[in-house]
């Protein structure tokens, strides 16, 4: 002991005469010095697209996960919570509008976005330092374009979810100063994510060497869609058409095809979030932000879990068509819609050991069935969904199940990871050009060009009319609208048939919710939906059953447009004594 004392003693006496022996660099990151060239900024703008799926900022992922599913979907007509009722219970309460500020959702949401923010900023300061001395200005040009971009779209995932929110941006941030970025979120911030988008269209190529880096049409669609989501409808026109004309994107020729992985960067998409598996690592680059959202079945996709995110009644009824169109009204918010009134045929509260037979003669479009699972239909190529089997709890969620992001039993293994096969290489396809197709569509009605907003909307339909069907034994009928359809019915119609193919498109891709709150009808059009979901569902044949019956008497009201800002985050906004961030209206 003495020995070891005294040997401690001496070295720390040779030691004695250098302040440096204190002065220790911190152990397992690197250091501004060390990150100031051309590989270190790389490894820091790679950090920040890292991000985009939603994963690693110290929440579970699902809270933040690019799909959106909880508050662009479950939070909409589109989709109930699934599961069973005493799973995630979070979930439960931003499903039926019971929003609080300490729910761990909202602070999840939070904190992914803002480290988003964060990694872009110090992408920023580092490659525009002086100690970068081998990046020439334009690649140091292109560096700042994409984490501008970067640092657009998290601001503007921000801005959806709250509305009122702080930008923060490489002037004001500073990382060993946390007080740095206490500022207001008294400013609106639409014009400072514009400027980050508009940066990047200027300074981006207009094709990137490896998939998944920004592009200019990434950065001008974006742009678009702030612009569309301020209703800037001529200035946005301008950038659609840009994007339609001059970035050689078209539609590919099988809708379901952007929802495969050999389809994964194919030529409709503008922007995908990129998905890997196998690559080394433990699986979180495979959507694990969406790994609860398979069905409960080892017979099924994902191979036993966990039974979140299931279709509604709502949403299924919505592909209903009548002579090969949408059942809808010339109301723009909905209200004259037909296609709810009756319920699809499904197999509610019928076991899977009942004899069940699907009556597919009611004609359907048939991007229902690349959409949703249905008994007695094929689910890709694992045969037809055999029912409540693969669903966790029918009697609570319904009998439906979400099939966007699911893989094909021919490809597990190549498509999934080996420890997990609810983690998959599908990428997110963030944009593609049916995104600008049909937000087009919406500039044309506004600015009441309603035959240009026809010609948008049916491309997108005789697409879904030509292309592959899940299963042939369906009756799929959908139609182009005839031409003359819209300025015959005039400007409520065609803009309630705009919104209804964005509906349909995009069903289960978590925007609805946010499309109803910009068009400015999720009030009326949520209230409806809760009352009619929550009500007895009847069939054709005079069947009746039970849907959502927990959605009685649950009202979606102003407040709902955003959701309130997490309360962890307004008592550490703390400065001086004084609250920073300000709590939206009502919460």
């Amino acid at each position: 002991m003495k020995k070891i004392t005294l040997l401690v003693f001496l070295i720390g006496l040779s030691f004695s005469c250098s302040d440096s022996f204190f002065d220790l660099k911190p152990q397992g990151r690197a250091s501004r010095e060390q990150l100031s060239n051309k590989n270190g900024v790389n490894a820091l703008l790679i950090g920040a697209y890292s991000l985009l799926d939603g994963v690693g900022s110290g929440n579970t992922g699902r809270q933040s996960t690019i799909s959106n599913y909880v508050f662009g979907g479950i939070a909409s007509d589109d989709a109930v919570k699934g599961t069973d009722a005493g799973d995630q219970p979070e979930q439960s309460f931003i499903e039926q509008y019971n929003w609080l500020a300490d729910n761990t959702y909202f602070l999840g949401k939070w904190w992914h976005q803002y480290d988003g923010v964060a990694r872009c900023n110090e992408v920023i300061q580092v490659a525009t330092s002086d100690l970068v001395k081998d990046m020439t200005e334009a690649e140091i040009a292109q560096v700042v374009a994409e984490a501008r971009f970067l640092r657009g779209f998290y601001h503007f995932e921000a801005k959806k979810m709250w509305n009122m929110v702080p930008y923060i941006d490489d002037k004001i941030y500073v990382a060993a100063d946390p007080n740095s970025t206490k500022i207001p979120n008294t400013e609106d911030i639409w014009p400072k994510i514009e400027e980050d988008f508009k940066f990047a269209a200027e300074n981006l190529p207009a094709v990137q060497a490896q998939k998944g880096r920004a592009t200019q049409w990434a950065a001008k669609s974006h742009l678009a869609k702030v612009l569309v989501f301020q209703k800037k409808w001529a200035e946005a026109k301008t950038l659609l058409m840009d994007v339609v004309q001059n970035s050689g994107k078209k539609l590919v020729a099988n809708y379901h095809d952007n929802y495969r992985t050999t389809g994964n960067n194919n030529s409709e998409s503008i922007f995908e979030v990129q998905f890997s598996v196998n690559d080394g690592t433990n699986g979180n680059n495979g959507n694990a932000g969406d790994n609860l959202n398979w069905p409960y079945s080892a017979n099924a996709p994902g191979r036993g879990c966990c039974g979140f995110y299931q279709p509604s009644h709502n949403l299924v009824n919505a592909f209903k068509t009548e002579n090969g169109l949408p059942m809808i009204g010339a109301a723009g918010d909905g209200s004259l819609d037909t296609y709810n009134k009756v319920d699809l045929p499904n197999d509610q509260g019928i076991t899977a050991s009942t004899a069940f037979t699907l009556d597919k003669t009611i004609p359907v479009d048939p991007r229902l069935d690349w959409t949703v699972g249905r008994r007695g239909v094929n689910f890709l190529d694992w045969g037809p969904m055999p029912g409540s089997s693969w669903v966790r709890d029918q009697t609570y969620a319904g009998p439906f199940l979400g099939k966007k992001w699911m893989y094909y039993l021919a490809e597990e293994n190549s498509t999934t990871h080996s420890t997990s096969k609810r983690n998959v290489n599908n990428n997110f396809r963030l944009i593609k050009l049916s995104h600008v197709l049909l937000w087009l569509a919406e500039c044309e009605v506004e600015l009441g060009n309603l035959a240009a907003a026809e010609g948008y909307v049916n491309q997108i339909r005789l697409r879904a009319k030509t292309g592959s069907v899940q299963d042939a034994s369906v009756t799929y009928k959908v139609e182009p609208y005839p031409a003359g359809t819209f300025a015959s019915k005039g400007a409520e119609y065609a803009r309630n048939a705009v919104r209804m193919e964005q509906r349909l498109e995009f069903a289960m891709e978590g925007h609805r919710f946010f499309d109803l709150v910009r068009w400015g009808i999720a009030e009326k059009v949520l209230n409806k939906y809760a009352t009619e979901e929550a009500a007895a569902g009847k069939e054709p044949s005079g069947r009746t059953f039970s849907k959502r019956g927990y959605m009685a008497g649950k009202t979606f009201t102003a407040k709902n447009l955003y959701y309130p800002l997490p309360q962890d985050e307004i008592l550490n906004s703390q400065l001086d004594g004084k609250m920073i961030l300000t709590q939206n209206p009502g919460y």
